[in-house]
């Protein structure tokens, strides 16, 4: 009597996929279908009924990809997916890249073995052809990150926007001297990217320029922003920009003690905007200017989308939820 090892050797696949076909997985190509149909009608094999039964079992889990959990945007984004994930009856897994590729493999393989059911990815490492080849082993959607062209589902809202709004009011606010901390490299599509390019497209609208020593990438800790402050603030006075604008609140907050602790006045000396809207900003010694993310709504749209891949159905995004805000306060 045939079996499922001898269908796939047939057909020329893994037994994982032969697997996934006689449980109806909706991530199997057409030509897959056609040669598994073709050599279980060679072989003539009929599945277990009691195999069948136990392949049927939906499983439960789904991964969650981020940097660091440790950074406050993510955690409460984590917390947001697990909140409506459990509330689906589904669990979560959680693992941190910290900006390492091969962890980012590490969790597509997981999806590979089926040991989680659907993945979401908050933070991305590794190239979008690659990420989409994994899309054969279950759904993955992306939240808070936007790759164009790629063939992934995506939950985003308008970074570049958002950016660009907020070095405007910077500028209209008078300042000229605008430094820029990435959490990226600033190549292209790295970390940060549409942030940039609204940063950009501000500065470029108003014709002021980028200077060198005035951009610094990489940055993602509040320790990163007391290193971005010193090396300002070693500048001659007249080269120190008068205001910056920060890929995080964490960054902000570094810069803002820093400068406070050396007798800078803030916003006199510097102007500070941050990004995510955490909720110590508003404590601060003195409040930052933020961009507000709705942490909360991108975490259950993003499960909402891939629950109903997972489980076969269509799912409309809510994007009136998906929207930045600017929030003055004191630092700008």
């Amino acid at each position: 009597m045939a079996t499922i090892k001898d269908v796939a050797k047939k057909a020329g696949l893994s037994v994982s996929t032969v697997s996934r076909y006689l449980n109806h997985h909706p991530y199997i190509s057409e030509d897959k279908r056609k040669r598994i149909q073709a050599a279980m009608a060679e072989l003539d094999y009929t599945p277990s009924s009691v195999a069948t039964q136990l392949r049927s079992k939906k499983g439960t889990m789904i991964g969650i990809l981020v940097s660091r959990i440790a950074n406050p945007f993510f955690s409460h984004l984590v917390d947001s997916i697990e909140k409506n994930a459990r509330h689906h009856g589904y669990n979560v897994l959680v693992m941190q890249t910290y900006d390492d590729k091969q962890a980012e493999t590490n969790m597509l393989e997981m999806l590979k073995q089926q040991v989680i059911s659907g993945l979401i990815m908050c933070s991305i490492e590794g190239d979008a052809k690659v990420i989409e080849a994994y899309q054969e082993y279950g759904p993955i959607v992306l939240c808070n990150e936007q790759i164009p062209d790629a063939k992934l589902p995506q939950v985003f809202t308008n970074q570049e926007a958002a950016s660009y709004q907020a070095t405007e009011y910077l500028i209209n606010q008078g300042y000229k001297k605008i430094a820029y901390c990435t959490g990226g490299t600033l190549t292209r599509g790295g970390h940060g990217n549409s942030r940039t390019e609204g940063f950009e497209r501000a500065l470029n609208r108003h014709n002021l320029s980028m200077k060198i020593d005035w951009i610094f990438k990489q940055t993602h800790s509040i320790e990163d922003g007391r290193q971005v402050a010193e090396k300002m603030l070693s500048l001659p006075a007249e080269l120190r920009p008068d205001a910056v604008f920060t890929s995080s609140d964490e960054v902000a907050s570094g810069i803002l003690e820093t400068y406070l602790s050396q007798g800078k006045q803030v916003p006199e000396d510097l102007a500070i905007l941050g990004f995510d809207n955490q909720p110590f900003t508003g404590i601060l010694a003195v409040p930052l200017t933020t961009i507000a993310q709705p942490i909360e709504a991108l975490g259950r749209e993003s499960t909402n989308l891939l629950i109903a891949k997972m489980e076969g159905n269509s799912y409309q995004l809510d994007q009136t939820e998906l929207v930045l805000e600017l929030i003055i306060r004191k630092s700008a």
